[in-house]
């Protein structure tokens, strides 16, 4: 079976009621990003933090995946599918996606702030001062803070370049590292973008543009898709 890697971004989750990353603002659920989603947000006032993201984790979970997340979960049927996301909802694993990849970390996680490799599943939607990891460290989310690296890009980039059908859904294009994942795909290979409004990415070769929601665009997907499998 044929190789697809599919690279989500805010736009597939939008459509589940999840709010995008920021509104032309520059707020993200009326939080200055700065406050919020940074090192220095999180020295500054922890209890910020933490109230910011259990708010945000409450609306994950509250969310269901929408006809977009099942169709990439259905096409693994007749094709080996990557999802490469930039999300922090677990609505693609929720849709049953068996193989994803998270770039900016998971909102359902925590994190020790003392051993990066502890990493803990959070039993419902709070995570609160004075929740400690097993070596007495403050637990944070599991998520990327504008600031740090991103430790999944390396293997992220592996994963795109060994495609045969590269496809983008909900993404802006904008946020790097993850946004120039899309260089790496092989030249020759068919490249989709799914989006309402479908970013500059002239110099690509071989790009099929969908301009449409997720949900939407994820039905003219397939039908493409169907072409290609053999």
């Amino acid at each position: 079976m044929k190789n697809i890697v599919v690279f989500t971004g805010a736009g597939i989750s939008a459509e589940s009621g999840i709010k995008t990353f920021r509104g032309s603002d520059g707020l993200w659920e009326n939080y200055r990003i700065e406050d919020v989603a940074t090192p220095g947000a999180w020295h500054k006032d922890k209890a910020l933090v933490l109230e910011f993201y259990n708010q945000r984790r409450l609306q994950c979970l509250n969310a269901k995946p929408n006809a977009a997340h099942k169709g990439l979960a259905q096409l693994e049927k007749k094709f080996n599918v990557t999802v490469i996301t930039q999300n922090i909802d677990n609505l693609h694993e929720r849709a049953g996606s068996s193989n994803v990849v998270h770039l900016h970390g998971e909102i359902t996680k925590s994190r020790s702030t003392l051993d990066e490799s502890l990493v803990y599943t959070i039993n419902g939607a709070e995570l609160k001062i004075g929740d400690t990891c097993e070596k007495g460290s403050q637990l944070r989310p599991h998520i990327v803070w504008f600031g740090e690296e991103v430790p999944m890009i390396e293997i992220a980039c592996r994963i795109v370049s060994k495609a045969d059908i590269f496809v983008v859904i909900g993404s802006s294009l904008l946020v790097y590292p993850a946004a120039g994942l899309i260089d790496y795909a092989p030249h020759a290979i068919p490249k989709f973008i799914i989006d309402p409004e479908i970013p500059p990415v002239n110099h690509l070769e071989n790009l099929i543009p969908i301009e449409a929601t997720a949900v939407a665009g994820v039905k003219i997907l397939i039908k493409h898709l169907e072409k290609l499998r053999d």
